[in-house]
């Protein structure tokens, strides 16, 4: 992953009024964007047309009606009770209206992803557990770094403050980067790219953990910045989520693609996995069950996933040399030939296949 990417043009202005061009220079300046500004259309016709984004002030929209018609052209404006804007942007063939300052946050959003140059967005998944202990955060590990060896770009969130840190469980908690307590006071757009860089880069992938503070609780204005942030970059997002759901994981879930509870073959482990499966599933559409033994007489996969009334995602294989390999600082998931790692490659296989995910 580059430290530093190169520069992508900014949107074009077309205005002569002063007020609305501070405006929206103010908005690019939000956004990272570096504007072009010209008071009509521009006389080098690819100005006009290779601009990742026009935005034509309502003052000039006479003055434009004559360029070639493209996308990505907004007309601006403030004036609420005006008929006839959107007869001038019919003529202009623009995308859509925006009056200001009511739209604000939404052309900030718009600007920034011309910014960051969104394509695809990222395969998110969540990973939790159906009782404590139960290996949601070894398996969200084991995902992340199945995902990055496998050459895509991955993101591995925390979002569990008492978890004890995923950072720790890739033998990385003295590596260099942010941490969630440098994210939780974020209330508007958080940059993909910043975030990125900013994070602590391990096996390949980048982590946002927690530091060794004290617990440190995520707004839901931070939880959504945050990941939307990671899904705008495109590639993979794993997310190992708390059992309770508060209203930061709410937020978290509102985000998903995909979720895993972590169920053990044990009655009481799947009497505990129904009630958070009850409360995951009102939030979350996909939700399926990965199960692992060992299994309590007359129990096994099928079993587990029928009670639960969840899709099963597979059986969570044991991997008896795991705990030793943690204690000398070897992730869960680095061997590709270990059961752990064969059962992520295959899971990725599957779940990328289906959303089309080359990268």
């Amino acid at each position: 992953m580059p430290a530093v990417e190169e520069r992508r043009p900014g949107p074009l202005i077309v205005t002569e009024d002063p007020d609305l061009l501070d405006d929206l220079l103010r908005l690019c300046a939000a956004a990272g964007a570096h504007p072009e500004v010209h008071h009509s259309v521009p006389e080098r016709g690819a100005d006009w047309d290779e601009a990742p984004l026009v935005l034509v002030g309502d003052d000039a929209a006479g003055r434009c009606r004559g360029a070639a018609r493209r996308g990505g052209v907004l007309l601006v404006g403030r004036d609420r009770d005006d008929p006839g804007v959107w007869r001038r942007a019919v003529e202009i063939g623009a995308d859509c209206v925006l009056r200001l300052p009511d739209a604000e946050r939404w052309l900030v959003d718009r600007i920034a992803d011309v910014v960051e140059g969104v394509g695809r967005r990222a395969l998110t998944v969540g990973v939790i557990g159906g009782r404590g202990g139960a290996g949601a955060s070894t398996l969200a590990c084991a995902l992340a770094v199945t995902a990055a060896r496998g050459g895509h770009r991955t993101m591995l969130v925390d979002g569990d403050p008492l978890g004890g840190g995923l950072d720790v469980l890739l033998g990385g908690e003295q590596a260099e980067g942010l941490r969630w307590p440098d994210f939780a006071a974020s209330k508007g757009r958080v940059a993909g790219g910043a975030l990125e860089e900013s994070l602590p880069s391990l096996r390949g992938l980048r982590v946002l953990s927690w530091d060794r503070g004290d617990a440190v609780v995520i707004p839901p204005v931070a939880m959504r910045s945050v990941l939307a942030a990671a899904r705008r970059r495109g590639g993979v997002v794993v997310v190992d989520l708390p059992r309770r759901v508060d209203e930061a994981t709410t937020e978290a879930l509102a985000q998903l693609d995909l979720g895993l509870l972590v169920v053990p073959g044990e009655l009481r482990a799947v009497a505990g996995a129904r009630r958070v499966a009850s409360t995951v599933g009102a939030v979350l559409r996909d939700l399926r069950a990965v199960v692992r033994g060992p299994y309590a007489a007359g129990v096994d996969e099928e079993w587990v996933a029928r009670v639960l009334g969840l899709p099963l995602a597979g059986e969570l294989p044991l991997e008896p040399g795991l705990p030793a390999a943690l204690d000398a600082g070897v992730p869960p998931g680095d061997s590709a030939r270990g059961p752990l790692g064969r059962f992520c490659a295959a899971f990725w296989g599957r779940a990328l296949a289906v959303e089309g995910v080359v990268s």
